[in-house]
């Protein structure tokens, strides 16, 4: 084997789920992840709030690569919304703007709800977000009380429950894309109902095939008296990170090759299906590459460094 072809480090490589406690930005829960496996680069896939909890997958190693793969999967979040409270940042964490009476609701008026809030829909971003105008996030802005008009984005919910848990209180279940903001929701529920809400408690269950219950607390990483061994075991490989994506393999000469961004062996998998699909290659259980297939051909994406023991 070429030593160009080696990329990768001893560290781990693939996917780690984290199930995220409150108080933590998804950023310290990635310094904390790198420090327990000693400093290995690390990204997490879809921000959570700190105030919300749930699972935060991390990329590890040259699984950081796979990022761009993850991040369009759709996400399911529950959480509880509280009626008659207005904050600037849309949730529990922010300023209160305004207080209102709850009135009484039915359950026509959540079903009538239901029925608007379905599909593809315009949604306006809160302006405490990590949207940046101008190459500044939007929370920064707002902080400096910068006010800035945001346009509303399509954003799709393929399924939404809402229940009344009491007076004040809306437990909501939703299935949306990516892109999609809770808060928001919560901030336009109240808006039509016409007493206002803000986002009291958030957790994400699942991202894509990925569940919250196969992910590790991370007490349990940071705890753990072996230094880290207990997340080493839970990575995901790198071919089944992506198993979403069709998988074709190619001999081992081939993936020394690609590995190497020479396209040549990417002949040999034959014709290209749909334009556009994206599929992993693998060499038995490695993941070589992703390529996309352009016309009735095949092009490389991106290569992945050989995986080490």
């Amino acid at each position: 084997m070429s030593p160009k072809a080696k990329r990768h480090t001893d560290g781990p490589n693939g996917l780690l789920l984290v199930n995220k406690p409150d108080g933590l930005t998804s950023a310290g829960v990635v310094a904390r992840v790198r420090r327990v496996l000693g400093g290995v680069k690390a990204g997490h896939v879809g921000t959570l709030d700190p105030f919300a909890t749930g699972l935060l997958p991390l990329c590890l190693g040259e699984g950081t690569k796979l990022a761009t793969y993850l991040t369009e999967a759709d996400k399911t979040y529950d959480g509880v919304i509280r009626l008659g409270i207005v904050t600037d940042t849309d949730d529990a964490t922010g300023q209160v703007l305004q207080t209102k009476a709850v009135p009484h609701y039915e359950d026509s008026d959540l079903a009538a709800l239901l029925t608007e809030l379905s599909g593809v829909i315009g949604q306006v971003p809160p302006a405490f977000s990590a949207i940046k105008r101008g190459g500044r996030p939007m929370y920064e802005l707002a902080r400096r009380g910068e006010a800035v008009e945001l346009e509303a984005r399509p954003v799709t919910i393929h399924r939404l429950e809402l229940e009344f848990q009491d007076v004040d209180h809306l437990r909501v279940s939703i299935d949306c894309s990516k892109g999609f903001y809770v808060r928001s929701l919560a901030r336009d529920i109240g808006e039509r109902l016409g007493c206002g809400a803000m986002l009291e408690s958030l957790r994400r269950s699942r991202v894509g095939a990925f569940r919250v219950e196969d992910a590790l607390p991370l007490a349990t990483i940071m705890d753990d008296p072996d230094g880290g061994d207990l997340a080493r075991q839970a990575v995901i490989p790198m071919l089944d990170a992506i198993r979403h994506l069709r998988k074709v393999n190619v001999a081992a000469d081939d993936a020394v090759d690609l590995r190497l961004g020479r396209q040549q062996p990417l002949a040999r998998l034959g014709a290209a299906g749909v334009d556009g699909e994206r599929v992993r290659v693998a060499a038995g259980e490695d993941l070589v590459a992703v390529a996309v297939a352009k016309g009735r051909g095949w092009e490389l994406e991106r290569v992945f460094g050989v995986a080490c023991a």
